[in-house]
């Protein structure tokens, strides 16, 4: 019984996806404008439900995104593939609560987020068809897959910290965050049917060093958007030292122009800092 009803669907589906006869390209224009429709009716709701309705726009990012790439997506692709939509979505929507209640502002986001969202489809789909065989926009979607995540580890770290939650709350959730967002990055170098022993490995250490500064910024008498800019900018520096060992490109020269970043960055959260001496 079960297997006819499942026959009889994916019949109906392959007739239906044959007479749509839709691009790639238009899919992900029709699933952009849903999404963007999404993250507008978020702020139309009550405040009570805004949380919920964001964690459903999420879960409509993964299985849209999903949808779009069904053709090729298998295996740990239905993790590193989807995490950055999905964190995306839920960092923008997350942080729309904390713009003044004003459509001068918030229309601008929206609009963004749909180039965004747009711009993290075709960069999955590259990824997805790159894992078989070499394409020439590979660069150019590592580029913006790298700078997205940037902005949604920044997004979610600034939440997490607006928040005030406990320090070890704090040091959790950005190491969760940090991990997938690490992961997703790393396996995108390699983009092998299986999670490498290198990416793993690498992936761990570098959340566990994210986690640490986190726990000690947590203490620093400083903004939190200092914080989440700092912590960032650490990512992009320990992430974009990572993607190069695993090409086997880390030379002196690039070390010190990541660590030259973060040290600037880090110069000015110590000028920010607001000090205190005791009595």
């Amino acid at each position: 019984m079960i297997k006819s009803i499942s026959k009889f669907f994916q019949y109906r589906y392959k007739r239906w996806e044959r007479r749509t006869k839709l691009s790639k390209r238009q899919q992900f224009v029709i699933i952009t404008f849903i999404l963007a429709a999404g993250m507008v009716l978020t702020q139309l709701a009550p405040a009570e439900l805004r949380y919920t309705m964001v964690a459903a726009l999420s879960l409509l990012t993964f299985l849209g995104t999903a949808f779009a790439l069904r053709e090729d997506l298998s295996g740990i692709e239905w993790l590193t593939l989807l995490t950055l939509p999905t964190l995306f979505t839920a960092a923008v929507g997350l942080f729309y609560f904390l713009l003044p209640v004003r459509w001068l502002t918030r229309l601008p986001v929206v609009i963004l987020y749909s180039i965004g969202i747009y711009a993290l489809l075709l960069t999955e789909n590259i990824y997805n068809v790159a894992a078989e065989r070499t394409i020439a926009l590979f660069r150019a979607a590592h580029s913006v897959g790298f700078l997205l995540s940037l902005l949604t580890y920044f997004l979610l770290t600034q939440i997490v910290l607006a928040f005030r939650l406990p320090h070890y709350s704090n040091v959790l959730l950005i190491g969760i965050i940090s991990f997938f967002l690490i992961i997703d990055s790393l396996w995108a170098m390699e983009l092998t049917a299986r999670i490498s022993g290198r990416v793993g490995r690498v992936s761990i250490a570098l959340t566990v060093v994210l986690m640490e500064l986190s726990w000690i910024l947590s203490f620093w008498p400083v903004s939190t958007t200092l914080i989440a800019l700092f912590l960032t900018t650490c990512f992009y520096g320990l992430v974009g030292m990572g993607q190069q060992y695993l090409t086997e490109r880390l030379y002196k020269k690039t070390i010190i122009e990541f660590l030259g970043v973060v040290s600037i960055v880090f110069s000015i959260l110590i000028l920010a800092t607001r000090w205190r001496g005791t009595v």
